[in-house]
């Protein structure tokens, strides 16, 4: 899906602009579409291999686990910050795997900010599109928490570990 489609919201057209109309590939190039999760809350991280949130893997995957019937973990590989993302689909898949026992969705290698960001992070960091907050992201393992009718709920910096009260809350 190209950014472009994703048209601001207006007093006119609001709510217009869902993240279910969003498409992102998993980590092996399967079309995943968002609508699929309708009826959970999601919890979007901007991942990285080699860095020193990395570790957050493992609570990202006991998150998983404990909300499983209510919450779907979907981490984004991204290499925009410092680089500490740069193993191709497999490595990153064997690397998640073997070091943290990922189970949730990973998708494909995605930029979050900049001309070439993924429209999934257009319309979590614009509050345009999102309706409620403008943000950007800072660094690798920023999360944002979307509740079951694909409404932004929060964003929460790095520093926040995801089972942070500030997220279980929600849940």
């Amino acid at each position: 899906m190209d950014k472009a489609k994703l048209a601001p919201r207006t007093p006119s057209n609001e709510g217009s602009v869902s993240i279910y109309d969003i498409t992102i590939n998993s980590l092996d190039g399967t079309p995943i579409s968002l609508s699929e999760f309708k009826g959970k809350k999601i919890l979007f991280v901007n991942v990285a291999s080699e860095c020193g949130f990395t570790k957050q893997y493992k609570d990202l995957q006991k998150l998983s686990d404990t909300y499983s019937d209510e919450l779907v973990v979907i981490g984004s590989p991204c290499n925009q910050f410092g680089r500490q993302e740069p193993g191709d689909a497999s490595q990153i898949q064997t690397f998640c795997e073997r070091n943290f026992g990922v189970t949730f969705l990973l998708t494909e290698k995605i930029d979050v900010k900049g001309s070439k960001q993924h429209p999934l992070y257009a319309w979590l960091t614009s509050k345009a599109l999102n309706g409620k907050k403008k943000s950007s992201v800072k660094w690798n393992f920023q999360k944002y928490l979307v509740d079951e009718q694909g409404n932004l709920i929060d964003y929460y910096f790095s520093i926040t570990n995801p089972t942070s009260s500030k997220i279980t809350k929600h849940l």
